[in-house]
């Protein structure tokens, strides 16, 4: 029987180990990791009844990502939770925390607050899960004039994501010694949470007419092509949550949207909450022995009739 030589033995071994290992690679998928982000990159209000409801998704994950040092109050996110369930079917619904390094600006753009979600995000749609994204900044918004009082709390801009400008929060409450740090970041997450469950006509309909107009800066309707008005996307009813005259300038919402085209995506914040508007109001509850207000009853009405509670 001819002898096989050593050498030859083990260039034959060592070449049967890489096959076997070529094939076995070829059978993994190329990129485990990889997320569907499309659900989650979507307008504002389009995921209002999948908020709402337990059809499509019955779990709700939240991630609380903050700068270091901005971390919001647990008093805030029990009554986050606590708001959630009373207007959702959610009842499985966790908080995760995520500690970020500071992006170091002075102030944040619209294009700005998008970039650090797609670099930091990590909680997406999944199964029966519905994801949501909240960062809590330690810089104001871009378009803040402190010497004109307007100073920006909070966005949304699109159907899973918010931004809330902690900062800011922190200064503004500062500011009485009656309202403190968790009464702020309350009224800012639920406002514009509302946002997310459609309200006002920003993903569901009203049952009855509700919705507050634009105006001008001389508080005149600005009108459309044909002559009408257009809605802010904002309650009418006072003492509402959704109340436009918590919205930054008042009701003009289409003179101080945020928008931003750098990417082609078209983001843009259907709400800016006006910094002045709810220290205003807060005053004005505190003093009535109140805190910050709920949903009117066509607010709730709305959500009721497009699966909430």
């Amino acid at each position: 029987m001819k002898k096989i030589s050593f050498p030859i033995l083990i260039l034959f071994c060592l070449g049967l180990l890489l096959s076997c290992s070529k094939d076995a690679d070829d059978d993994l998928p190329q990129n485990p990791t990889a997320v569907d982000t499309t659900a989650n990159l979507k307008k504002t209000g389009d995921s209002a009844k999948d908020l709402l409801a337990n059809a499509d998704y019955d779990k709700l994950h939240v991630e609380i990502a903050y700068v270091k040092g901005f971390r919001p109050t647990q008093a805030a996110m029990d009554g986050f939770v606590a708001y959630l369930k009373s207007r959702t079917f959610k009842e499985e619904i966790n908080l995760v925390y995520s500690e970020l390094p500071s992006p170091d600006k002075e102030k944040l753009t619209l294009d700005e607050i998008a970039e650090l979600e797609k670099k930091h995000r990590t909680v997406y749609n999944q199964g029966k899960t519905l994801g949501v994204y909240i960062y809590f900044a330690d810089a104001p918004a871009e378009e803040d004039d402190e010497d004109k009082d307007l100073v920006t709390l909070g966005a949304v801009y699109r159907n899973t994501s918010m931004i809330i400008h902690e900062s800011t929060v922190r200064k503004l409450a500062g500011q009485s010694i009656f309202i403190t740090d968790a009464d702020v970041e309350s009224s800012t997450l639920n406002h514009e949470f509302g946002h997310l469950l459609g309200l006002v006509n920003l993903g569901i309909s009203p049952v009855n007419d509700h919705e507050d107009i634009q105006t001008d800066a001389n508080g005149e309707p600005v009108l459309d092509d044909k002559g009408n008005t257009m809605g802010n996307n904002h309650c009418n009813v006072n003492g509402c949550l959704m109340n436009a005259e918590l919205q930054f300038g008042g009701s003009a919402k289409g003179k101080n949207a945020l928008r931003t085209s750098k990417n082609g995506d078209g983001i843009s914040a259907e709400c800016r909450l006006s910094g002045k508007s709810v220290l205003k109001m807060l005053k004005s509850r505190t003093a009535k022995g109140g805190l910050a207000p709920g949903l009117d009853s066509e607010c709730i009405l709305d959500l009721q009739t497009n699966g909430g509670r």
